[in-house]
């Protein structure tokens, strides 16, 4: 069989094709970027827009992996946003509908309920889908276009909805796209500037010193962010799990870890191999407090995590000090 990864150079897209070439798959790319290396598969370099790039791409492919998508919740983006994840994905279920692929699989994602506002906990598959960003909105409605592609020419689909995904080593880094502005001071206020959010800009900026510094944020009734942050490695299990399961298709599946995490525990883990400073700043509003439940994974495809977030931090000390050049005692 040869797959189709779309984004095929992203943090999960390049470990999907990895995975799938170590399982004896064939594979072709495509992704608006260059790799960043050396690459062992065939690729097409082109936007989701570019409906030769895509017909071409699909029409070499057996099955689909759309992990492809254009991630901002900035308003400046909306357009952006849209173009890539709706109008872009309809351009690849035509083809994939004009091929008959034998398998699709989307990547849609907990914005689409969100779980930052979540009506009941856990979050599960049955969770009313109201999104509030643009972001949500264009996987919400990739989600209906994958179910009527299905529907109308046979395609045998799943979709997939990420949880929160990191490298390992993204972790401790303050110029992740992610952590920096989850678990760092500075990066915090980058992202709320960005955002035009004056009141929390304020509450933030009054403790920059001009050094890097840990956050630890709260909603405004002192509760503490709490969130499930799974490891790259394991969505990527989940993916090469569903592509395989004839029981996944039909079915919309969270991917994700066993257990949310607290962001009190987490700085205070952070604290100790960092050693920087904690902030603990009480943010506007209620606080992003949520776990999601794997169950259908679980009983469907056998699925597994193995990382937690503890064991993703052993990893991130490591690249914490190859970075800071700082040493264990």
């Amino acid at each position: 069989m040869k797959v189709l990864v779309t984004g095929c150079f992203g943090r999960v897209g390049g470990k999907v094709c990895a995975e799938l070439l170590a399982k004896g798959y064939d594979v072709i790319g495509l992704d608006v970027s260059p790799p960043k290396g050396p690459c062992d598969h065939e690729y097409v370099q082109a936007p989701l827009e570019d409906t030769d790039a895509v017909g071409f791409a699909v029409e070499k492919a057996d099955a689909v992996i759309h992990l492809g998508a254009f991630m901002s919740w900035f308003e400046q983006d909306a357009p952006k946003v849209f173009s890539a994840n709706v109008t872009g994905t309809f351009h690849l279920l035509q083809a994939a509908a004009r091929k008959k692929v034998q398998k699709l699989l989307f990547a849609s994602t907990g914005d689409v309920y969100p779980e930052s506002s979540a009506v009941y906990l856990p979050v599960d598959e049955h969770h009313p889908r109201r999104p509030t960003s643009v972001y949500g909105m264009t996987k919400l409605l990739g989600e209906e276009m994958v179910w009527f592609h299905a529907r109308k020419y046979g395609i045998p689909s799943v979709v997939l909805r990420f949880s929160h995904t990191q490298d390992a080593a993204e972790l401790l880094d303050p110029d992740s796209f992610f952590s920096g502005a989850r678990f760092f001071l500075r990066g915090k206020i980058r992202q709320m500037r960005k955002f035009g959010n004056a009141k929390a800009l304020a509450l933030l900026e009054s403790h920059d010193d001009g050094t890097e510094k840990l956050l630890l944020s709260r909603g405004e009734d002192g509760t503490p962010y709490r969130m499930p942050i799974c490891d790259t490695r394991d969505l990527v299990q989940g993916v090469l799990l569903a592509l395989e399961s004839e029981k996944a298709v039909g079915e919309t599946m969270a991917i994700g870890p066993e257990e949310a995490i607290s962001f009190d525990e987490a700085i205070r883990l952070m604290h100790e191999i960092t050693g920087l400073p904690v902030v603990d700043v009480r943010l506007p509003g209620p606080a992003v407090h949520y776990h999601t439940s794997i169950a259908k994974a679980k009983e469907l495809l056998r699925f597994r995590p193995r990382w937690s977030f503890a064991d993703m931090l052993k990893e991130a000390a490591v690249a914490w000090r190859e970075r800071t050049g700082r040493h264990e005692e």
